[in-house]
């Protein structure tokens, strides 16, 4: 049977979430230049994809945190996911902005909070992790539990690995990186050329690209 990993990495590549250009690389908030892009608010306008995604993710939180409290979505990638999930589980839902909002009440976590409440954050893609820890950071300043994190797909970079553990946040995700391009390679998503370009920008993706 085939694995939930490479079904969600197969649907990303049929419904075009993820992109190519090696030409005209895309431009993370982080700096960082890339050939590959993945969009996954793409999922959102496929409605039976989108309810397997949720699923699997609610899934995976009841199977790993049972007692959960509060599903947290981090803005704006994950907020419909999160909503999503936190309807099918029947919990309360908050999500965290980038930062606090620099006017009304000022807030960074939207919605209602309990001192001390059991949270796990539901985020779209992780690639350095550093907007999804500065999520979990928000939420434990503001008093809560922070079990862990659910991801529809990772880069699993080193850097967002050794971020992860240096902050005690266990992350689980649906598909990755590795499983994708895999399943592309088999599906003839990309071709010879574009896989040793993905594992040489893998090899390096804080400086590929950049002029030395």
């Amino acid at each position: 049977m085939e694995s939930t990993e490479r079904k969600v990495a197969k649907a990303l590549l049929d419904i075009k979430a993820v992109m190519l250009s090696p030409d005209k690389p895309f431009k993370w908030a982080s700096g960082w230049l890339s050939p590959i892009y993945c969009d996954n608010r793409k999922i959102l306008s496929c409605p039976e994809l989108r309810d397997n995604v949720c699923r699997w993710m609610a899934d995976n939180i009841i199977e790993r945190y049972p007692d959960v409290e509060v599903i947290a979505g981090v803005a704006t990638g994950a907020i419909a996911h999160g909503a999503l999930i936190a309807y099918m589980l029947k919990k309360p839902f908050v999500y965290v902005r980038p930062k606090p909002k620099d006017h009304g009440t000022g807030s960074q976590i939207e919605g209602m909070l309990p001192e001390g409440a059991k949270v796990v954050v539901v985020e779209d893609l992780i690639s350095t992790g550093a907007s999804s820890l500065s999520a979990v950071d928000a939420l434990v300043k503001a008093g809560a539990y922070v079990k862990g994190m659910v991801a529809i797909f990772s880069y699993n970079f080193n850097q967002s690995r050794r971020a992860f553990e240096n902050a005690d946040v266990e992350l689980n995700t649906l598909t990755n990186y590795d499983t994708l391009i895999d399943v592309a390679s088999q599906t003839g998503y990309i071709n010879a050329s574009d896989m040793g370009l993905l594992k040489e920008w893998r090899f390096s993706p804080s400086t590929w690209g950049k002029n030395e």
